[in-house]
């Protein structure tokens, strides 16, 4: 693979508190590839066999239940790692990665991971973090399912997105990938057409803009409220 630059990647949380000549020395080990938008990284139940590194575009991370119910788990930014199933002891991955637009990855074998870890023990505490903080991430998904309606839960997803990969605009802040409303329906456990009704309410109230796989938050802070609002709180 073309040498990477170090200085454009030392400053990623994966790498945080590992020295320069380190940092070398771990990218020697990994290759890098580029994949096309929708195009799959690595699939549900396939052996893991590699661990990965987004440098640039945007990966969705999905999984479908035994009932063929497809679930968003999350979407990847640039900086961040992604099918760390060897860091939770799994053979296989537990959903399909697939590139949204075109991106380019670092990729490392699974094999080198005891390797790694033991000659550089940041690298194993900076992926439990990261491990850990998807965790938590989880649990605070799985609570607005359990507790809140689903207003709440849209306005949550675009809020945690926009913070993820937003960028400001002329209109407010878009969500800097493509992104569709049965995406959104995958993510909080409804429907398209209860997100579409939802999103069209907001736009006629001048809260968001949306099109084909866009979205832009033009009032984020009464979205903020919307998120927020308990459901006795009446309307926002």
């Amino acid at each position: 693979m073309a040498k990477v630059d170090t200085s454009l990647v030392a400053h990623l949380p994966l790498f945080t508190g590992v020295k320069p000549e380190d940092l070398e020395e771990i990218l020697r080990e990994a290759r890098s590839a580029r994949y096309p938008k929708n195009t799959a990284i690595f699939e549900q139940g396939a052996d893991a066999q590699s661990f990965f590194l987004l440098l640039h575009g945007h990966v969705r991370a999905a999984k479908t239940t035994p009932t063929g119910e497809q679930i968003v788990v999350r979407y990847v930014a640039p900086g961040e790692t992604f099918g760390l199933a060897m860091a939770i002891g799994a053979a296989r991955y537990p959903a399909t990665a697939m590139a949204v637009d075109d991106s380019v990855v670092l990729i490392w074998p699974n094999s080198a991971w005891p390797r790694l870890i033991e000659r550089f023990p940041s690298l194993a505490a900076n992926t439990l973090q990261t491990v850990g903080a998807r965790l938590q991430e989880s649990h605070t998904r799985i609570l607005e399912m359990s507790t809140q309606q689903v207003e709440q839960r849209v306005a949550h997803v675009l809020l945690r997105l926009a913070k993820q990969s937003g960028k400001k605009s002329d209109h407010g802040i878009e969500i800097d990938f493509p992104i569709s409303r049965q995406d959104i329906a995958q993510m909080t456990g409804t429907t398209l057409h209860t997100v579409s009704r939802i999103l069209s309410g907001w736009e006629s109230q001048g809260l968001v803009e949306s099109g084909r796989q866009r979205i832009i938050l033009r009032d984020p802070h009464r979205i903020v409220v919307l998120a927020e609002r308990t459901a006795d709180s009446g309307p926002a």
